[in-house]
Order: structure tokens, then sequence, then C-alpha cells
């Protein structure tokens, strides 16, 4: 079975919770899991990824049962995009969402395989003995900089502009998300985060804690709320993990109550 757990918390400095998340069964028995971290100011941010989590999450509960691998993209691709148009139609109709957004990291699996669809600095890892594979490429000015060679990898968690999104979903009309496939095998662990956990939780640290499984996925997944606690809590922190137990893959969810 897939094995599922969700949770947020607000932080130590942040008065709302712009973090939207959710995971679960859709109509026809995909695992689905969305995590959406909003901005734009007062109302905005937690108007935006909830708008995006609301409308994903319905586009993509009358999936079709056994649909191939193509259609599932194609579905997951769809559903983000009408939550940039959604999102987009309320901020520009509303000067108090002007300029509201919101990143998106989406899981869409038909029993242990599927694709993640993403925007933004939200990401996705594979957790494999206790070691945490990123699976998802940020879309920001600093991993831009990178990539070009203009910073090091050390600057990368240090740059004073780090949180600088050059993609978004819903501050413009037209945007594309990356999509890749993923299959998780026995074991092993699929973690999606906000970057209120990845920018203060190592990935090392990360695997070694998602990795632990001794003790249960509600367990691993308050740990590492705890340890972005312990190093400040300087933003929103959202962690969803779905792990392959067993062999029917029927999802089972639970949410942490914090």
């Amino acid at each position: 079975m897939i094995r599922t757990v969700h949770a947020s918390d607000i932080g130590r400095v942040r008065s709302v919770n712009e973090d939207s998340v959710w995971i679960g069964a859709t109509r026809h028995g995909y695992t689905l899991g969305i995590i959406a971290d909003g901005m734009g100011g007062h109302l905005a941010g937690d108007t935006a990824s909830s708008l995006a989590l609301d409308t994903i999450r319905n586009s993509l509960d009358g999936l079709q049962p056994d649909l191939p691998d193509e259609d599932l993209s194609t579905a997951l691709s769809a559903a983000i995009l009408e939550a940039n148009d959604t999102v987009y139609k309320k901020a520009s109709s509303d000067e108090k969402y002007h300029n509201m957004g919101t990143t998106v990291v989406v899981a869409l699996l038909k029993g242990f395989h599927g694709y993640i669809g993403h925007i933004g600095d939200s990401r996705a890892y594979k957790i494999k003995d206790s070691v945490a594979i990123q699976l998802t490429e940020d879309h920001t000015l600093v991993n831009e900089l990178f990539k070009n060679g203009q910073i090091s990898l050390e600057e990368l968690d240090s740059h004073p502009r780090r949180n600088v999104l050059t993609r978004a979903l819903g501050t413009d009309a037209k945007v594309s998300a990356d999509l890749l496939p993923v299959t998780l095998e026995s074991g092993e662990v699929l973690l999606m985060c906000s970057d209120g956990l990845s920018n203060l939780v190592s990935t090392e640290h990360l695997g070694k804690v998602a990795g632990i499984y001794e003790i249960s996925l509600e367990e691993r997944a308050d740990r590492l709320l705890q340890l972005a606690l312990l190093a400040g809590g300087g933003d929103n922190i959202t962690v969803a993990m779905l792990e392959h137990h067993g062999e029917a893959a029927a999802p089972e969810t639970k949410e942490l109550d914090r």
C-alpha cells in the first residue's frame, strides 16, 4: 500500500500560514498529494495557495481508473494550468489580491508510479536508504545564477536573493509546469515540502529523518517540522510524505494534528 501523511506549522515568525497541503486518494483510487506555498501579502498568499490546491484537487478527483501514463501526465499538467488561470483571474479582479501567486508541487500516482508536477521552489525528494535525492529543480533566481556559473554551490543557501522566484503559479496569464515521472520501490518515500523546511533542514538530515523506518511516518513528519522550528522557524513549514509499504497500492492517509 501507499502510506501517506501531511503536516504543516505556521513557524515562529509568520502570523498567517500561507501554505496549503492535502494528500489522499481520488475517487477512483489514484494517490494525490499537493503542497502550495502562497505569496502576496496579507491574506493574498493564503488565498492563492488554497485556490490552487482546491482547483487541482477538484480537477483530478474524477480521473477515470487505469489511465495510460501519457493521459495521466496530460491530466496533471492541465490541472496545474487550470489552477494558474483560476489564481490569475482572481488576482486580476480584486485589488487586494494584486500580484498574489503560489508555488505548487503535486504528485499523482497510479499504484506505485506516476508523475510529479511543479512550479516554484517547493520541492519533491525521493528517500532511498536514508538518502534524500532532490527530484525537482527550483525555479529561483539563485538556481539560474548557479546553473550559469555565476555563484557557487555554497552560495546557494546564503545568497541574499535566494527567495526570488523566476516562475510562480498565478502571477502571469501563461505559465509552464515541470513534469517528471516517478516510481516508488518498496521501502522508498516520496517527500514533498515547502521551502520553510528545505531552507532550514539540510538534504542530509531530510534523508536521515525521513528514512527512520523504525518509527511511524507520522513521527518522522513531526521530527522534520521540529528540526525546522529549532533552526528558527522563519517561514511556514509544510511536509507531505508517501511511503511504499507492502504490496497493495491502496492509499492510507493520516494528518498530524498540530
